[in-house]
């Protein structure tokens, strides 16, 4: 009987969800659900536990330098204890290529990027120019040279959100909520806490909702301060402190989420909540295989890159306000 793995390194929440398809074509290809590594950092056992194509959520940090072999050796561990028949690595580390060796595990299947290749036992990998495909595809035609169909490359995550309820009864509020995303692991990404105080006025004027949550990390709480304080309006709820149970808590309460290209706008999308993303400085195209109507400025150009946040300024609040209204009428 076959038993499967897969794994992925890449720490951020939003590059996991866009594993999801492939994790779960992986699943329905060899009918079974799959056990899952990942970093602790995605909060994965929190996010994907209602997920009925994944039976159990390891942890492995991938860390370099004296903690690399470390790392092997848990990766070992949990090969070793659980007998898998099959390990699928969704990206280009090494890890769990060696791991799986060392335990003899007889089908250890991987992109075959660099020394990878050393480990993985698939004849067909992707070529040097795949390394410039995005996550996503990268991982498409990984399946498709291993003969795997992908039905769905849409993310959709599945979550009871009565399981954080209790936690955030302080985030129930009666009347219409929205969610506004404002922090990015990028700076330069970001949108300006002047521009979210405008976009407000005019969405509240327009009587799209009662209240907004501010959805950001502990590291960025001081835009949310910014906002409320620049502001001075009480329709302002603070997520700022909430791990991630929270966030998804006041998500799933919004009508819409409005927000920075980050792991809660590619969560939010999954959650299948109505979400659009502010994007000015980065590709949208890596955003294709997702439900974010993306809002860009007027003069955008694809697949262009700036790494300093005042680009963000080009993306104006009436245009922003606009575009929303726009799409809210369809």
């Amino acid at each position: 009987m076959h038993k499967i793995c897969v794994t992925y390194t890449h720490h951020k929440l939003g590059d996991l969800i866009w594993q999801l398809p492939y994790i779960k074509a992986i699943s329905e290809f060899h009918q079974l659900p799959v056990d899952l590594i990942v970093r602790e950092k995605t909060q994965a056992k929190n996010i994907l536990f209602d997920l009925e194509y994944i039976k159990n959520i390891f942890y492995n940090n991938y860390r370099k330098g004296l903690y690399y072999w470390y790392d092997v050796l848990k990766l070992s561990k949990i090969f070793y204890k659980n007998k898998y028949t099959h390990v699928y690595m969704l990206d280009k580390v090494n890890k769990p290529g060696i791991a799986a060796r060392i335990t003899g595990i007889k089908h250890i299947i991987g992109p075959g990027f660099g020394n990878q290749r050393k480990w993985i036992t698939n004849n067909k990998i992707l070529n040097i120019n795949d390394f410039k495909l995005s996550y996503s595809e990268q991982s498409q035609k990984l399946l498709k040279l291993n003969s795997i169909p992908v039905n769905d490359k849409i993310p959709f995550l599945k979550v009871n959100i009565k399981r954080f309820e209790k936690k955030n009864i302080d985030l129930l509020k009666k009347g219409k909520k929205i969610s506004f995303g404002i922090d990015s692991f990028e700076d330069f990404k970001m949108w300006y806490e002047e521009d979210f105080v405008k976009l407000a006025n005019l969405l509240y004027k327009k009587k799209i909702f009662d209240y907004i949550y501010l959805i950001c990390g502990p590291d960025k709480s001081y835009m949310a301060k910014k906002i409320i304080d620049l502001s001075n309006k009480k329709y302002f709820i603070d997520c700022s402190q909430k791990d991630l149970g929270g966030i998804i808590y006041a998500i799933k309460n919004s009508d819409i989420y409005i927000g920075n290209n980050s792991g809660p706008l590619n969560l939010s999308a999954a959650l299948n909540i109505k979400t659009f993303g502010l994007i000015a400085n980065d590709p949208i195209s890596e955003l294709k295989y997702s439900k974010i109507k993306t809002i860009t400025p007027i003069d955008y150009t694809d697949n262009i890159w700036n790494r300093n946040r005042q680009g963000m300024k080009k993306l104006t609040v009436e245009r922003v306000f606009s575009q929303i209204l726009e799409h809210l009428k369809q």
